[in-house]
Order: structure tokens, then C-alpha cells, then sequence
């Protein structure tokens, strides 16, 4: 397969899974799909979980793998960036794509070992509050399900976070796995071309 080639095989699921981090950031600003919580309430307590605030899943996956995916797309099609010059600079945007895809991967992560912010209360502390009641469990409460049931509003939010911040992490792996995967085409087309016939 040519460099060109390569590079359309790999800009098109960039285009994908940026779309996929962008929706996953957006939608884990409304835990249980309800606008309620996007605000702190009265006393100004916060009610989102603090890791979905670094918008990781909207700057990192998405728009520093976005832009990428774009010059990449354009190494592979007959204009002004299939050509060695192209290539090279692709090595650049595709090594911010990868720092874009690693801060996505690290917050990802950061958030399912801390856990949703929620209403929360068990039998040692049965008076309900806001807070994060697994940020000091490094992430064992994934495998105790029976923990989950701690947090009572918002309804489900355990399992909406869980959901979505491990759809986060594993469209970062991908992405940082594709845009090193560009890095080499890049460095490629960059010594022998494209394949395209405008070198």
C-alpha cells in the first residue's frame, strides 16, 4: 500500500472516532441525560464530575485529532498536500493528534478511577451528600457492583460515567495508535513519496 493510500486508510476512522470523543464530552456534561446538573446548585456545589471538565474528550480527541485527520486526508488526494512536503508536515499534525489522543486517554482513565460526582450515602455515612465516594478506591468499585448503589441521584450516573468515559479511553487508544501509525507513513511518504505522481 502507498503512503497516499495509507494516509486515507487512516484519516477516515480519525474523522470517526473524533466525532465519538466529541459527543462522549458533550453528553457527560448531563449525567442521567438531564440538564439539572450541568449547574451547581444553591450553595454552589459543583454536581459534574470534575474530570468531564478538563474537556478532554472535546480539545483532546477531538479537535487536536480533528485537525490532524484532516491534513492527513489531504496527503492522500491529488492537491496542494500529496506530495513530500505534505507528508512531512502530516508527521507534525499527526504528533499532535497523538498528544491530543494521550490527554484524552489520561482524563479518561483519571475519571473511572475516581468515579461519578454524585448525591451519595451507605451505611457508614447515611446522611446523603454531594461528592465523589470512590475518588479513594483507585477503581475497585468497577468490579463491586453492589458499591454502585451508593450513589442516588443523579439515577444511574455509575453506569452512564462508566459507559462513556470507557468509550473515551478506548477512542483514545485508537487514535493514538493511528496517528503513530501516521507518523511513520508520514516519514515514508516524506523519503519516497506518495504515490500520487505530484512529488
Amino acid at each position: 500500500m502507498c503512503t497516499g493510500a495509507c494516509s486515507k486508510f487512516i484519516a477516515i476512522p480519525l474523522y470517526i472516532l473524533a466525532a465519538v470523543s466529541i459527543i462522549c464530552n458533550i453528553m457527560l456534561f448531563f449525567p442521567g441525560f438531564e440538564t439539572q446538573y450541568a449547574a451547581a446548585d444553591r450553595e454552589g456545589e459543583e454536581r459534574i464530575t470534575e474530570e468531564v471538565k478538563y474537556m478532554a474528550g472535546l480539545i483532546g480527541g477531538g479537535i487536536l485529532v480533528l485537525v490532524p485527520a484532516i491534513h492527513t486526508h489531504l496527503t492522500s488526494a491529488k492537491n496542494c498536500c500529496a506530495n513530500r512536503c505534505g507528508m512531512f508536515l502530516s508527521i507534525g499534525f499527526a504528533a499532535a493528534g497523538a498528544v491530543g489522543a494521550i490527554y484524552s486517554l489520561s482524563v479518561a482513565a483519571l475519571g473511572l478511577s475516581n468515579g461519578p460526582t454524585c448525591r451519595w450515602s451507605n451505611l457508614q455515612y447515611p446522611n446523603s451528600q454531594w461528592g465523589t465516594p470512590f475518588a479513594s478506591s483507585n477503581g475497585s468499585y468497577l468490579g463491586d457492583k453492589a458499591m454502585w448503589d451508593w450513589c442516588k441521584e443523579p439515577e444511574n450516573v455509575v453506569e452512564f460515567n462508566v459507559g462513556l468515559f470507557s468509550t473515551l479511553l478506548v477512542a483514545a487508544c485508537f487514535e493514538l495508535a493511528l496517528c503513530l501509525i501516521q507518523m511513520v507513513n508520514g516519514l515514508f511518504g516524506c523519503l519516497c513519496g506518495t504515490c500520487g505522481g505530484k512529488e
